[in-house]
């Protein structure tokens, strides 16, 4: 799905929602949400370290069903991860091992479900993701002389081409006042991040047993605005 269509299917189904409350005569919120990402990849083909990246996005939070609202928008991320590695030439110092960064950019729409504690004040949020992300990049060019750990030829940009759809579950909690509320949310993907690989040729000689595998962790810290 391409970004284009995540943005038409989230302005109907905004739009369907704000049809359908104004006959239940219920609250709906329009608003905007940001903060921070962790994001991870867990896996037993690479070292990765945890990386801060940020969010931003558009969301609709409403009524549904006595104690039940419900949430959905679409958020656009840059994410960052860490993946250990060692120079191309020669003896390899401690200095010359490192974890390298890379940066994944993208785009989520989320459908969520929340859990009123205190309507409007605290809620528990949860449901699916559809993530669409673009490269895995590396984030300093220069960083393309190092290899992986594990490998003997696999650079960072060998391993680029990640798999750009995803699914994700995510759980969470919403506090705050009734138009400004913090959130804390964890997302897990349940689709493999680095599937693609396993289809270029560069990488058959070392493609690990099994293939390469690995799942999202991500962390998601920020707040909404509802107007």
């Amino acid at each position: 799905m391409s970004l284009k269509n995540l943005i038409i299917v989230t302005l109907f189904l905004s739009f369907s929602t704000l049809q359908a409350q104004h006959v239940r005569e219920e609250y709906n919120f329009l608003g905007i949400q940001g903060g921070v990402t962790l994001f991870d990849v867990k896996t037993d083909n690479f070292n990765t370290e945890q990386g801060t990246g940020f969010y931003a996005g558009f969301v609709t939070h409403g009524d549904f069903y006595n104690n039940f609202d419900l949430e959905y928008g679409i958020t656009f991320f840059q994410n960052e991860i860490g993946i250990y590695g060692r120079r191309f030439n020669g003896p390899i110092p401690t200095s010359d091992a490192k974890y390298i960064p890379f940066t994944i950019s993208g785009a989520q729409v989320k459908f969520l479900g929340s859990l009123n504690i205190i309507t409007h004040y605290l809620s528990v949020d949860f449901g699916p993701i559809l993530s669409v992300n673009g490269k895995m990049k590396l984030k300093h060019e220069q960083d393309n002389d190092y290899i992986l750990e594990g490998y003997t030829t696999v650079t960072g940009e060998d391993i680029s081409q990640v798999s750009p759809i995803h699914f994700h579950l995510a759980g969470g909690i919403t506090a705050g006042l009734k138009h400004f509320r913090l959130n804390a949310q964890y997302q897990y993907g349940v689709t493999n991040f680095f599937n693609r690989l396993n289809d270029q040729d560069g990488l058959q000689a070392e493609k690990p047993e099994g293939g390469f595998k690995g799942n999202t962790s991500l962390i998601l810290l920020g707040g909404y605005i509802f107007f």
